[in-house]
């Protein structure tokens, strides 16, 4: 039985009590109250689910399309450099043999031509090794008489004046090792762009040595004319090394070393950029880098059918500026290719290996 039906079944006799709680009317409002409330808790709980970036679009969804085109492309190398005064630089052996190196006198001034420094003898056959005019003997870095190979290095030299010297890593030094041939240099906040002309290798260098002088010859008194002279006493000792004696050269890791036109104004300690182009193609075929999956020479491109289809294609590359990427071979200017290019699978896991099952 309900409240309101209690109230209707009192007896008529029975008078309300104006004064007393209305326990029921209460009851309602309170019940009604709950009701509206729980109503609007449960409006502001209901989630929607939660909606896609409209930035980002699903993996390996199509946005564009590209077509093959020609043009020049050029590969360059950047890197970081400094000015720096009298840098050391190495010369390699020209071809593989028996180094003989010669005795180098320290020049009373810069030398205005080349310093034969050592002779390769291959074949019976000798092929010099010549320091260049503006540098001077720095040391040898490698034993009198011993078997080199071609384009190992042997002989350090050092430049008399400015040069700009930057280091180079690991992964850089085959890409450069033969492109040195065109280098443009700037000075940050200074001279530039300007051709800067490459000494000797990219190798890094052992230290140098520098031979001692050959001993001065005494004279001895003649054979029969009486008892011997007395040996000619030795030079004092000095902490400083003899005239004719450089400093050997000090260990250097990998880097480049060239030079400025001569009037380009240099200052010791200015930071630079050296570019180096490490090689160049003519109206080559090429596709930006966002429809090619793959790289070293290897990559995939999807074409795209008369009707919308993709087809995986393999295809191989060549130079790459980071915009474009030459295709050599796999494709031809008249097809159509898919941007992004496709998702290369995974490469299987070996069972035993990192993430693999272990049967």
């Amino acid at each position: 039985m309900t409240l309101d039906a209690t109230l209707r079944d009192r007896p008529a006799s029975l008078s309300v009590n104006h004064h007393e709680p209305d326990f029921g009317g209460q009851l309602v409002r309170t019940v009604s109250t709950l009701g509206v409330a729980l109503f609007l808790v449960a409006g502001c709980s209901t989630s929607t689910p939660e909606r896609p970036s409209p930035d980002l679009a699903p993996r390996g969804t199509q946005m564009t399309t590209a077509k093959p085109t020609r043009q020049d492309l050029t590969s360059k190398v950047s890197l970081s450099g400094k000015v720096t005064i009298n840098p050391v630089f190495g010369l390699v052996s020209p071809v593989a043999g028996q180094v003989r190196y010669l005795d180098v006198k320290v020049p009373e001034k810069t030398p205005a031509k080349p310093t034969k420094a050592a002779n390769v003898f291959a074949g019976g056959k000798a092929t010099s090794v010549e320091i260049p005019a503006g540098a001077i003997f720095s040391g040898r870095l490698a034993d009198d008489k011993a078997t080199v190979a071609a384009g190992q290095p042997i002989v350090s030299a050092k430049h008399v004046g400015y040069g700009i010297v930057a280091e180079i890593k690991g992964e850089q030094a085959y890409q450069l090792s033969d492109t040195l041939s065109s280098v443009q240099a700037q000075i940050k906040n200074g001279p530039g762009p300007f051709p800067c002309a490459v000494l000797g290798t990219i190798a890094a260098l052992p230290a140098g040595t520098i031979p001692d002088p050959p001993p001065a010859q005494t004279s001895t008194a003649p054979t029969g004319t009486g008892a011997p002279s007395a040996p000619a006493a030795p030079p004092p000792a000095s902490n400083q090394p003899p005239a004719d004696k450089p400093d050997p050269s000090e260990a250097t890791g990998m880097r480049l070393v060239c030079t400025a036109p001569a009037d380009v104004k240099l200052i010791n300690g200015a930071e630079s950029t050296i570019e180096v182009v490490t090689e160049k193609a003519i109206g080559v075929l090429v596709l930006p880098v966002e429809a090619v999956a793959g790289g070293q020479g290897k990559g995939k491109v999807d074409v795209l059918g008369a009707k919308g289809e993709r087809v995986t294609k393999d295809v191989v590359l060549g130079l790459t500026d980071g915009k474009v990427v030459q295709i050599k071979s796999g494709l031809t200017e008249d097809e159509t290719v898919a941007v992004p290019g496709p998702n290369l699978p995974p490469a299987p896991r070996e069972p035993n290996g990192p993430g693999g099952t272990g049967k």
